[in-house]
């Protein structure tokens, strides 16, 4: 199976996803429409796009004109039942494409925060594989609506953490797919005001080694939705 990670500069990149998805036999291609040229291969031809995340707002069509693309071709995955999964910056277009509010949270979550799974994904397919109750990795200014139709499957005490939409998009605040080279990375380049870099840090070192078992699995259980529907029985 082809997968397609639509990424948003080199910081938003494919992380342990993208573990996952080689060492199940699949082919995992980076794709941005901000380079200005199609995707190495045509639409239909992926099972799977990771959408991943960046360091512009969803809403910020007039600082990245491409930003409005990747919208369109968001919703055509949406019409044609692609499978999906959204982190961050893509959960947050993904339910832009689904016609769901986009904007400033009422605080930004920088750093390690508990998100709880809701009642409803105890039997989803994609956040089963979550915890209960976790420590999550987030970087987001932003957040979204629960788009009409969806289903929320997680929050923290700021905003939704996580949704399905129909039986084949899932989009996730939090970044499951980051590694410790990512979060280091992010630290040291990033403006996070208010924060102590020092102490996230400290805390992922803690925590990354079993953040990364978790985000593993959440894909692994996202590729296994793909896989069926590229080889329904």
């Amino acid at each position: 199976m082809h997968v397609l990670a639509l990424v948003h500069g080199r910081q938003g990149r494919s992380g342990v996803f993208g573990d996952a998805v080689v060492e199940r036999g699949h082919e995992l291609e980076e794709w941005s429409l901000a380079w200005g040229e199609p995707p190495p291969r045509p639409l239909d031809d992926y099972g799977a796009v990771l959408v991943f995340g960046g360091v512009m707002h969803a809403d910020e069509d007039d600082r990245h004109p491409w930003l409005r693309e990747e919208t369109m071709f968001l919703q055509r995955l949406l019409d044609v039942r692609t499978p999906v999964l959204g982190v961050c910056l893509g959960a947050q277009l993904l339910a832009r494409a689904a016609h769901a509010s986009v904007g400033p949270a009422r605080e930004p979550e920088i750093g390690w925060y508990e998100v709880e799974l809701t009642a409803a994904a105890a039997d989803d397919p994609v956040l089963s594989a979550m915890p209960q109750r976790f420590h999550a990795l987030q970087w987001h200014f932003y957040t979204h609506g629960v788009p009409a139709g969806a289903v929320e499957l997680a929050r923290s005490a700021v905003c939704t953490q996580a949704f399905r939409l129909g039986d084949a998009a899932w989009g996730i605040q939090f970044h499951a797919e980051v590694s410790h080279a990512q979060v280091a990375r992010w630290l040291s380049e990033d403006e996070a005001p208010g924060f102590d870099v020092d102490a996230i840090l400290r805390e992922t070192e803690q925590r990354i080694e079993a953040w990364n078992a978790v985000g593993r699995d959440l894909c692994n259980a996202f590729v296994t939705v793909a896989e069926r529907v590229e080889a329904p029985v």
